[in-house]
């Protein structure tokens, strides 16, 4: 069965969602195979929690459309869509670790998210086990590794962290653009891990050549070119990905600023790579023997500090407003929208791909004024679901409407 357009699926939005106890019943799966839930359009039709962070038990019916969670802060609606973000992504975009995640005194957390495609279900369960390995299940069967399920819900989510990706440090924007990579192509997530293990390993090698505060052997000189290949293999794949997708997301961030700041200067993204001025094509092969040639360029220095002075990790994502850095130069409206518009061209990016992303705003219309609200709500509207947290109802635009509950004392109300 092919994918729905918009207009289809905007024409025969049901007014009610399915019963939670429809979910816990066999009977009500149809199993659905990874490839053919990651190339369809799909919304979370149902979330049940069991020891997610304040909640030890919580059951959520959605459906497509606007959803909103209202309530005073502090009462648990961030909660709810961080738990949807994290079946999408496996990380939590307020948390650098799972123990965070767990509630207080309890072993472990159970997320679990029922998503549709059409008439079609799955179950998607994620235990997250602090310490030790998570483990995940598709229709109550477990799947070997949980990152095999990445890809089959995908959202693009905002919140008032998010000012980091204009203000914070590189590392911000590293994460945004590898959580973009892994989002379009789920096979990313091992790539990361497999650079992420190879650059801890060489670190080690060179810290401990350090250490010693003499001139490294032979051996220790022959397992570190051993060590530069593969970081060179690894980060020649992350590298040129990383370029196509700044070539790609330049357009539509651009676009999606002007439409949020009409009156604002132009915003851009530029690549600023650890390789320096040398120019970069996405050829592989060619950053490959780049990256190679610049440890070498730097193995001197980095046998001194004791740290790999070259490669992705140190790459940076540069955001400029006309001729201005962003970060340092622009004003809080101006991060805000930057930062919104980051958001946005991700989430059209995955459409463009062919899936329409859960789209999550958490918190984020009390921070904008009246103009950006206004057009943010018009932007987002033709989204397959949109799911927002307020504080209090007047913060919700007229033009989103749709569903609502209200979250107080720990308690999930439909309005």
């Amino acid at each position: 069965m092919g994918c729905t357009t918009t207009v289809e699926r905007s024409a025969r939005r049901p007014g009610t969602t399915q019963a939670a106890d429809r979910w816990r019943s066999p009977t009500g799966w149809v199993l659905w195979t990874l490839e053919a839930l990651r190339s369809c359009l799909v919304h979370v039709a149902h979330l049940s929690l069991q020891d997610f962070r304040s909640y030890p038990a919580a059951e959520v019916a959605l459906g497509p459309g606007v959803t909103a969670f209202v309530g005073p802060n502090g009462q648990g609606k961030t909660n709810l869509v961080e738990a949807i973000g994290y079946v999408a992504s496996h990380g939590s975009h307020r948390a650098a670790t799972d123990a965070p995640l767990v509630r207080h005194g309890a072993p472990r957390a159970i997320v679990r998210a029922g998503i549709v495609k059409d008439d079609r279900k799955a179950l998607i369960e994620l235990e997250i086990n602090p310490g030790r390995a998570n483990r995940a299940r598709l229709n109550r069967s477990p799947v070997p590794r949980p990152r095999e399920i990445l890809g089959m819900l995908r959202t693009v989510l905002f919140a008032p962290e998010d000012l980091s990706l204009v203000k914070g440090d590189p590392g911000e924007r590293r994460r945004f653009m590898d959580e973009l990579l892994t989002a379009r192509a789920p096979r990313f997530a091992g790539v990361r891990s497999d650079y992420d293990r190879v650059l801890k390993q060489r670190n080690a090698l060179l810290k401990s050549a350090a250490a010693h505060r003499r001139s490294p052997g032979a051996e220790v000189l022959a397992t570190l070119d051993v060590w530069d290949s593969h970081l060179a293999r690894t980060g020649s794949e992350l590298l040129a990905a990383r370029l196509d997708l700044v070539e790609a997301l330049r357009p539509l961030v651009a676009r999606a600023y002007a439409d949020l700041a009409p009156a604002g200067d132009a915003a851009d993204l530029t690549y600023k790579s650890s390789l320096g001025d040398a120019e970069l094509s996405t050829d592989r092969g060619k950053l490959g023997e780049q990256l190679l040639s610049a440890m070498g360029e730097s193995r001197k220095q980095e046998l001194e500090r004791g740290v790999s002075l070259v490669g992705p990790h140190r790459d940076e994502l540069v955001l400029r407003l006309g001729e201005l850095p962003a970060r340092g130069y622009a004003s809080h409206g101006e991060s805000w929208s930057f930062a919104l518009g980051l958001r946005l061209a991700a989430f059209d990016l995955l459409r463009a791909d062919g899936d329409d992303p859960v789209l999550i705003l958490d918190d984020v219309f009390a921070e904008l004024d009246t103009g950006r609200r206004d057009r943010l709500a018009e932007m987002v509207v033709p989204a397959e679901q949109v799911l927002i947290t307020a504080a209090v109802p007047a913060d919700v635009p007229a033009e989103l409407t749709g569903g609502s509950y209200t979250v107080s004392d720990g308690r999930i109300t439909r309005d």
